[in-house]
């Protein structure tokens, strides 16, 4: 049996130290997962867990330059570690999540806030707010088996060299091992699943020409220059 359209490339992550390529099936975001973001967006203490989705073709791994995309005056930067899984299931015990990842990386939750809070204020899904064209620059993948599993260790990120975001992993609301585990009773995850962890406070604009510089401690660091849109 022939596709009847060529097929593309899967979207794949680059993994440090290796020349092989992990292959991104889903992405998953976790919001308002450190209690200082959950405030500058409006929440007050540790709420349940809540999920959106990114498509795997918003990817940009290893960065580099990123369009500032259509129908937005105000795109936002969100830094978060990401999770990648090696292995699925089904109702995961958090205490045995962490078997069933590969890696963590350096990611951005780029986000066209207006159009998310227009979802918001009327109800609607957030799908044009947060799944765009290069709306997940993404660094190389380091393996947990090189790095372990980092549950603390610095966060930042820099605009132009100001620092705008500074946090600690420790500080995550919900545990990757939880956010696993929850996610498992609502999907069955499937190997090649990542997942944005959540972002802490310091969220904020950018605009053409900006260079941002994303990193976590023992994880690695993710570079990005905003340029015109097409």
């Amino acid at each position: 049996m022939a596709y009847a359209i060529s097929l593309w490339t899967p979207p794949a992550l680059p993994i440090t130290g290796s020349t092989d390529l992990f292959p991104v099936r889903r992405i998953f975001c976790v919001g308002r997962n450190y209690v200082e973001h959950q405030k500058e967006m409006g929440g007050d203490g540790r709420e349940a867990p809540f999920f959106f989705l990114k498509a795997a073709h918003a990817l940009v791994p290893l960065g580099g330059e990123v369009r500032y995309p259509p129908k937005t005056s105000n795109y936002h930067y969100e830094t978060e570690m990401v999770v990648a899984l090696a292995k699925g299931g089904r109702r995961i015990d958090a205490k045995s999540a962490n078997a069933h990842v590969f890696g963590y990386a350096v990611g951005l939750d780029m986000t066209r806030r207006d159009l998310q809070q227009w979802g918001k204020d009327h109800g609607r899904p957030w799908g044009f707010g947060k799944d765009f064209d290069q709306a997940a620059p993404c660094s190389a993948l380091a393996p947990a088996a090189r790095i372990g599993h980092p549950a603390k260790g610095a966060l930042w990120l820099t605009v132009n060299g100001k620092e705008r975001q500074r946090a600690d992993l420790a500080d995550m609301i919900w545990s990757v091992p939880e956010q696993i585990a929850y996610l498992s009773e609502y999907y069955t995850l499937e190997p090649g699943d990542i997942i944005f962890s959540g972002t802490p406070a310091g969220v904020g604009p950018v605009k053409p020409g900006d260079e941002l510089l994303a990193g976590i401690e023992g994880v690695g660091e993710l570079k990005v220059r905003i340029v015109a849109p097409l």
